[in-house]
This record gives C-alpha cells, sequence and structure tokens, in this order.
C-alpha cells in the first residue's frame, strides 16, 4: 500500500516535462519538486540485485507466496520511504525510464497515473541543435558534437539515442493492455503552451483534482536540476511567466526522414503535419 497518489511523469526529452512540473506544483494537493528523481532506476536496480542472490532465490524456494508478498512489501515501503518529506496526498516523480516499466509501476501501484509529455520531433530536435550551437566547445555525453547535423539526427533518435530511446517506448504503448493505457495521459506541449488553462484543467480532471486558476504570467520559478551533467545540452530551466518558444529551422532532409521513420507518431499526434496535411 503506498502513502501517496504518485503522477509518473515521463515522455520526450525537450517536451515541456520541466514546465509541467513547475505548474503541477502550484496546486495545493501536489508535492512536485521539479527535477528528475532517480526513484525508477533505483527500484529496477534493486530488483536487478535481488535477482541474481542466491540467499535471496532460496528464500523464494521455501515460501514463495510470503517471501514475494514480502518483496512487494518492501518495495512499496521504499516509495513510501522516498516521500516521506511530505504530508501532500499527491506527489510528482519525473523520469523518462517510467515508460519502459509502465507494467513494473501498475504492479506496484495499481491505480497509478502516468503523464508522458510529446513534441513534435523535428522542433525537439531543432531544440537540441539550436542549444549545440550556442555551445560548440562543449561535446555531449554521447560525443556528438564532431557528427554532422544529419548524423547527430540519426544518433539523437537511434535505438539507443537520448530521443530515441523513450520514443520507442511510447512506440511499444499500443502493445500493452488496454486495462494500462487508460492510465496514461499525453501532454503535447504544443498544446499546453497555446492553450494552457484548457490542458491544466483536463489534466487535473483525469487525476480526479480539483481545478486550479493559474496566472502564467506569474509562475513560481522552481530549482532546475543540474545542467552541467548534461554538458549544458539540454537546459531545464524555468520562467516566471509561460512563453512559446521560437519555431526552429528544420532541414528539410531531416524533417522528411523524422516523418517517414517515425509515421506512426504523427499519424497518432500530429496527422495534420504528414505529407499532403497542414500543420
Amino acid at each position: 500500500m503506498l502513502n501517496n497518489r504518485i503522477i509518473y511523469l515521463t515522455g520526450l526529452p525537450r517536451a515541456g516535462s520541466t514546465l509541467l512540473c513547475q505548474l503541477l506544483a502550484h496546486h495545493p494537493e501536489i508535492y512536485s519538486p521539479g527535477y528528475s528523481s532517480p526513484l525508477c532506476p533505483t527500484l529496477t536496480g534493486l530488483r536487478y540485485s535481488l535477482s541474481d542472490s542466491d540467499f535471496w532465490l532460496a528464500q523464494l524456494d521455501v515460501d514463495f507466496n510470503r517471501s514475494y508478498q514480502r518483496l512487494l512489501n518492501a518495495f512499496q515501503g521504499f516509495i513510501n520511504g522516498w516521500f516521506a518529506e511530505t504530508d501532500k496526498s499527491w506527489v510528482v516523480d519525473k523520469n523518462r525510464g517510467w515508460l519502459q516499466h509502465l507494467e513494473t509501476v501498475g504492479h506496484l501501484d495499481p491505480d497509478f497515473k502516468m503523464v508522458v509529455c510529446i513534441r513534435e520531433l523535428g522542433q525537439i530536435y531543432g531544440s537540441i541543435e539550436a542549444q549545440h550551437q550556442k555551445t560548440l566547445l562543449l561535446d555531449f555525453p554521447d560525443h556528438l558534437a564532431n557528427l554532422s547535423r544529419y548524423g547527430r539526427a540519426e544518433n539523437l533518435f537511434g535505438n539507443s539515442g537520448v530521443v530515441g530511446t523513450p520514443l520507442r517506448s511510447i512506440e511499444a504503448l499500443q502493445d500493452i493492455d488496454s486495462q494500462l493505457q487508460q492510465h496514461l495521459f499525453y501532454i503535447v506541449f504544443e498544446d499546453l503552451l497555446s492553450e494552457p488553462q484548457r490542458v491544466m484543467q483536463s489534466l487535473m480532471q483525469w487525476l480526479g483534482l480539483p481545478p486550479i486558476d493559474l496566472d502564467f504570467q506569474n509562475l513560481t520559478v522552481q530549482p532546475h536540476e543540474s545542467d552541467s551533467y548534461y554538458r549544458f545540452k539540454y537546459p531545464h530551466q524555468t520562467y516566471s511567466a509561460l512563453y512559446k518558444p521560437k519555431q526552429h529551422l528544420i532541414p528539410t532532409r531531416i524533417q522528411a526522414d523524422l516523418q517517414q521513420q517515425f509515421t506512426w507518431f504523427y499519424q497518432t499526434f500530429y496527422p495534420g503535419l504528414l505529407e499532403g496535411g497542414e500543420s
């Protein structure tokens, strides 16, 4: 049994998760620290370690049901301890890794709520590339600085890329049980910026929380997570007012390749941007 209702905040990079943390923090019933949490990799690391422990596996041999229930209680107890600092009923835990562990989340927290942030792929690439041009003397954590713009895009959206990994996790969500899918709420970055009040009201309604009337020109600025960890290529700064970032100009070849390679994504979230459609 978990003591708090958790909003598992996840999605694509540069897609508004930091902004959403900032907005959620204004709700009186929500505790939202505003930066990425290591809870997800900590839990998966614990599972990995215990599953390789001969001593623990021997306990399962003796009494599987009791031992497994003890394991479930221990994981839930760890989560409770993680959020013991707050007395608010709802907490936000932000990590892109939650996308890859949806079924585990459902096992530990059957009534979970997962919010998935998405953004048009060309603009995600454009945001990253624009930041790189401001910091050319600093390499990416995965050493992409010496590549061409096309090469960087290929790596960013590759199977193990910083965008490609969560993107493929989102694609895999179509294969999960329909009941699990009902625990997902998608936030489209462009909608959040153009109609923030409507999007936030819809999210509050889905969460079962009372709505809040936000002043989007007078927001509380949160301390952001370390950008040095990402070599200052993926900044996480928050601002006191909501503003629309400028539209990035994307090379035609890169934009066309993204729409061709990830047609499913555009068909689902941006059908108007496919060839022959209107934005």
